[in-house]
């Protein structure tokens, strides 16, 4: 799994006003939601970090580490949330999960297809369903991606989560939840319907 590193402050003031003001200036208000618990419930607290320092962590098609270093204290954590502006899609909040290296963490990580399928070779159209995958396991097990091998998938046929299994990974996403499928295109149906009628 990648990591990445950044810097955040605390921040005291929580209001709509005050969140309104940071953004302006370049910064992204954040929860962590912790893992220590003192009443039974997780615990929480507020930081800002700089969107020049985010913009690598949200852009991107990689699952990441986060080593969070907020006032001088390093936190491990994985991206929770984030919450975009809904016209302009700006970046309004992002929510942080601590983790640790004992406790399973549930994420979802990106499917990645594997080999030519059979179906493609024959004239059909790859159809990728599920970008990314929900797992759970302690986050140093977790890897940076789910292959999917596709080699012997035909026209017609899918590839379904409950067919996959992957060692030291539970798969939290319904087992009927179709991954990949390889649809029927009409150059592949006129070459099928050719070949029938010329038998």
């Amino acid at each position: 799994m990648k990591e990445i590193n950044l810097t955040g402050q605390l921040r005291s003031d929580l209001g709509k006003k005050a969140s309104k003001s940071l953004r302006k200036e370049g910064l992204i208000p954040c929860n962590m939601y912790g893992i220590a618990t003192t009443d039974g419930k997780p615990s929480a607290f507020s930081f800002t970090v700089p969107m020049t320092e985010l913009r690598k962590l949200i852009y991107t098609p990689h699952i990441y580490l986060v080593n969070l270093t907020v006032d001088g204290k390093l936190h491990t954590a994985i991206l929770k949330e984030i919450q975009f502006h809904p016209v302009t899609d700006a970046v309004l909040h992002v929510d942080f999960l601590e983790v640790n290296e004992e406790k399973p963490i549930t994420i979802g990580l990106p499917v990645k297809l594997v080999g030519l399928a059979q179906g493609i070779r024959d004239g059909g159209r790859m159809s990728l369903s599920l970008r990314k995958l929900n797992v759970k396991a302690p986050y140093k097990s977790l890897p940076e991606h789910l292959d999917v091998d596709v080699t012997a998938l035909t026209i017609g046929k899918s590839i379904k989560v409950g067919q996959l299994s992957y060692e030291g990974l539970e798969l939290v996403t319904g087992k009927d939840v179709v991954v990949c499928s390889i649809k029927m295109t009409r150059a592949a149906s006129m070459a099928a319907q050719a070949a029938k009628e010329g038998k």
